[in-house]
């Protein structure tokens, strides 16, 4: 098969690009930088009356249970933490710019659910690993693929081929786009992640999402990068199977080390969570949890 739209910057150019609204972007830079803290993150979050509100919106929510009202956005970030704020400002940011595709039975909020789970995940299993940046692979999983929207919007024809092929070869997506275009979501991505000026740690860990065999033999200095590869093999929560479960379990016992069995208390943390951020992020919760699928 061959297609019109071989080149992604033909795809990807500039008048389809949406923007990230600057207050996120400005945030991520000031989280690469040791020395940023409350009061330097709260500059830019004030100067978003929008997102100042979804701030203080979030940091008063019942996930964190503090019991008195949190009235001023430096006052949340001395007690939730800059990473989990900035983490939550760039998930609204990147919600609210992503088109919706008509395309098939494609659900943007489920695309979004699955997301949050990942991150969830990749930021559990690097702090089970002692990993440094487990709040940045929380990043790099719950972007991995924004771009997808964008994707079934400007090729909804060639799109609709490979999710039909998906779903009768039993075959990664990545894959098959690697083999139509030449380059995969993961890809596209990035060059989103890079379009943006977000932090190169940041793009580096969204292009790698769909080469998990290659980070795990590239050894332990691959080992956050592959957190959020794993993370992309976890089940869509829109659906009933699990198709890549036996691939997810190989990796993760090569990559950590442990058992299938170790999975459960992680499991069990990121359900929880998710059971707790969905709300706040308007979600609807998971068809079903992941501990369900190690119980089957």
């Amino acid at each position: 098969m061959t297609t019109t739209a071989t080149h992604l910057a033909d795809v990807f150019h500039a008048e389809v690009l949406p923007a990230l609204p600057h207050s996120a972007i400005t945030l991520l830079q000031l989280s690469q930088n040791p020395d940023s803290g409350p009061a330097e993150f709260t500059k830019p979050i004030e100067a978003d009356p929008g997102l100042m509100g979804q701030v203080l919106k979030f940091v008063n929510s019942s996930y964190f249970g503090f019991s008195r009202e949190i009235m001023s956005v430096q006052q949340g970030l001395t007690l939730v933490g800059t990473r989990a704020v900035t983490n939550f400002a760039l998930w609204n940011a990147v919600f609210s710019v992503m088109p919706n595709p008509k395309f098939g039975p494609f659900d943007l909020k489920a695309l979004w659910q699955d997301s949050l789970r990942r991150a969830l995940f990749a930021r559990e299993l690097g702090r089970n690993m002692q990993l440094k940046n487990a709040e940045d692979l929380f990043a790099g999983a719950l972007l991995q693929d924004m771009a997808i929207p964008l994707l079934l919007k400007e090729l909804p024809e060639q799109y609709e081929v490979l999710v039909t092929r998906r779903a009768e070869e039993g075959r990664r997506l990545s894959g098959l786009e690697k083999e139509i275009f030449g380059w995969d979501h993961a890809d596209a991505s990035a060059m989103l992640a890079q379009q943006w000026n977000l932090p190169e740690e940041f793009v580096a860990l969204i292009a790698q999402h769909t080469k998990l065999d290659e980070l795990l033999e590239s050894g332990p200095e691959k080992s956050g990068p592959a957190c959020v590869a794993l993370a992309s093999l976890l089940p869509s929560c829109s659906d009933d199977g699990w198709d890549e479960y036996e691939m997810f379990i190989a990796g993760y016992e090569r990559l950590t080390g442990n058992p299938k069995t170790a999975l459960t208390e992680s499991f069990e943390k990121v359900d929880s969570d998710t059971t707790e951020f969905a709300p706040i992020l308007r979600l609807p919760l998971p068809k079903r949890n992941l501990t369900e699928y190690l119980q089957a």
